[in-house]
Formats: structure tokens, sequence, C-alpha cells
């Protein structure tokens, strides 16, 4: 299904024998615009420390109670290599981290996750992890946080049309399907939904996504509407009238 990024903060994270915090923020990579780790707020219980739970250890969520159950321990998440709450999560450190776990690398492999679709995977195959091959250290990979990237302004072809308001993600894959744009600014009210497949760079550090689009083609696109759910009936219509093939095919 797919869901709005911002809905989901606040989540309660709860590990097997307790709760641990509250999702306050998501890392995704910058090359399959996949959600890789959620960032936990554990409040006094491991102050300094940026807490990171990935997809590959959630549980089913309970989207009624706005829980993730991880499944892992408050003392393996306690004793996971440590990583300053200011400072960025390096290949080096999940490295670590992922051996720490025993799961194999997300980044061996051709697929969203490695070898596999589904982060869930990973976790079922933990004994692989041993014979899973480093990526480069010098390799051009970046995590980006989500809260980090809301605002970026969107430029399409011809000009600017507004700025990241948020993300819709699968969650299942934990892949970012749509970026949601806001064009307060060029069309008061209206918010639009793009592809991250329409993405022609990210300028990080101007802060600027730029897309395959024209400022008439998004005037003129199916709006969106934050109270009601992306379904396949609205991707289709989307995905016509941009005449792009469908990512479900």
């Amino acid at each position: 299904m797919l869901r709005s990024v911002d809905e989901l903060y606040n989540y309660v994270l709860q590990a097997e024998d307790g709760q641990i915090g509250r999702c306050k923020d998501f890392l995704f990579d910058d090359r399959f615009w996949t959600i890789r780790y959620m960032v936990a707020d554990t409040g006094k219980w491991l102050p300094g420390r940026k807490v990171l739970v990935s997809p590959i250890s959630l549980g089913e969520p309970n989207w009624d109670s706005r829980v993730f159950p991880v499944r892992l321990t408050k003392k393996q998440i306690e004793e996971a290599p440590q990583l300053d709450e200011d400072a960025p999560v390096s290949r080096q450190h999940e490295a670590r981290w992922m051996q720490y776990y025993g799961w194999p690398h997300y980044w061996t492999g051709p697929g969203v996750w490695g070898t596999e679709a589904y982060p869930n995977a990973l976790f079922i195959q933990k004994q692989l992890a041993e014979t899973t091959e480093e990526e480069p250290e010098d390799v051009d990979r970046h995590l980006r946080g989500a809260k980090e990237v809301k605002g970026y302004h969107i430029a399409a072809a011809d000009g600017e049309i507004g700025h990241v308001e948020d993300f819709i993600v699968d969650d299942d894959t934990w892949t970012i399907r749509y970026v949601v744009v806001d064009t307060r600014n060029w069309l008061p009210g209206e918010k639009v939904l793009l592809s991250p497949e329409w993405v022609e760079s990210v300028n990080w550090m101007d802060r600027k996504v730029g897309v395959l689009v024209t400022t008439q083609e998004v005037k003129d696109s199916p709006k969106y509407d934050p109270s009601a759910p992306v379904n396949r009936e609205y991707e289709v219509r989307l995905y016509d009238f941009y005449g792009r093939p469908k990512y479900w095919q």
C-alpha cells in the first residue's frame, strides 16, 4: 500500500521486549529512492545517539494503533555500532552495522534490496551476510533525510513549479513512489505527484530537484488530494497523462 511519509512520523517503535521510542525521520538513498532506515527518537533511553531501525527488522505494522514492531531486543539495539547523533551514516558504518545484525548488504545485487525485492527477505537470509561482497568505499552513494529534503525547490524543464512537501512510500518495499509537490506559489492550493523516475538531477547544495516535465504538464496533470489514498486507478491516470511506462508492469 502507498502511504504518506509525513503520516508515519511519531509511530511507536516496539522492540520484542519493550518500546524503544518513536519514528522521527527516514533516511533514503538517492540511487534507488528507497528508505533504508527509520531514525528513532529514544527519549532518555539512549541520549546523544542516532538509533537506526532498518525495514529489514520490521514486523507487520499495526496501522490502527500506529505501532511498528521491531524484531530485535532492546539489548541488541543498544549494543549495535554507535553513531553520533549529528554524524552522517557512512557506508563503512552501514557495513559494520549489517555485520553486527548478520544481515546481507542491501547494496550488493541488482535489485532495490540487493538480490531481493523486499527487505523482510534479508532478515530471513541473515546467515548469508558472511558471503556478501563489499561495495567500494569511494562509491558515490548517499543517504538523505526525508525532513532534510522537504522544502527543496522543484525545477521543471522550463521553470520552477513548487517545492517538496512530502513523499509517498510503498510500505512493502519501502521505495519512494512519488514526491508530493506543493505548487502554492505557482498554482495556489494545488498539490501534484511526480515519480522519482522522472527526476533528472538533485542539486544538494542548492536544494533543488530537476524533473523531466514541463510547467504546463504539471499544471494540467491529475491533482493530488492528501485526504484520499493513492490507489491504482489514480496511478494509471497519472502515468497515462505523462505517457511514462508504469513501474508495476
